[in-house]
């Protein structure tokens, strides 16, 4: 068995908005949309939702994960798990492959001078553990490993560059459509 992983953080500015971000990720769902095309999102339960990653090419393989991921608030932090995954039209394939991902996305205050900002900062880890298929037996197993972890690399860039990209945005267009909360202390 292979395996691979690959680990990426993320730093946020949030601008100032009439309504907090705490209050937008506190459902945790946006965190899932921001991540991914809404096409690519299955609604399982409330907090589970099966996302079909775009097709992947690894070597001379064409494969197309799909992944059962499980986001919950723990206290003001986001969280994300990979539930269950499996490797879309490669049935035998599956009992050899697991994937595990976790990952956080919390609001930091930041003081700067008088003022107050806040920053998202976040991180995510994935491993993924294969056995691999025989025609890739006699592949140097650093030069799978390079490979491996590149491409897992580059997913996770390409999610941490989605989100920071489409969070923000979609967090904007959320505070200046919704009505402003009426305090009950008057």
């Amino acid at each position: 068995m292979v395996r691979f992983s690959a680990s990426q953080s993320v730093t946020i500015a949030v601008p100032t908005q009439p309504l907090s971000v705490e209050d937008y990720l506190s459902e945790p769902e946006r965190l899932v949309y921001a991540l991914v095309e809404d096409s690519q999102v299955e609604i399982l339960e409330a907090n589970l939702f099966r996302v079909k990653v775009r097709p992947i090419k690894f070597l001379s393989f064409n494969i197309q994960p799909v992944c059962d991921i499980e986001v919950w608030l723990e206290g003001e932090t986001v969280r994300l798990r990979s539930n269950r995954c499996e490797i879309e039209n490669y049935e035998a394939f599956n009992e050899k492959f697991s994937l595990n991902m976790q990952g956080y996305l919390l609001s930091q205050s930041i003081a700067k001078g008088d003022e107050q900002s806040k920053n998202l900062r976040g991180q995510a880890n994935l491993i993924v553990s294969v056995d691999l298929p025989q025609a890739l037996k006699f592949t140097p197993k650093p030069l799978l490993e390079r490979t491996g972890n590149s491409l897992l690399n580059g997913i996770l860039i390409t999610l941490k560059q989605r989100l920071m990209r489409q969070l923000i945005a979609n967090y904007c267009a959320w505070a200046s459509s919704s009505p402003p909360q009426v305090s009950s202390f008057s």
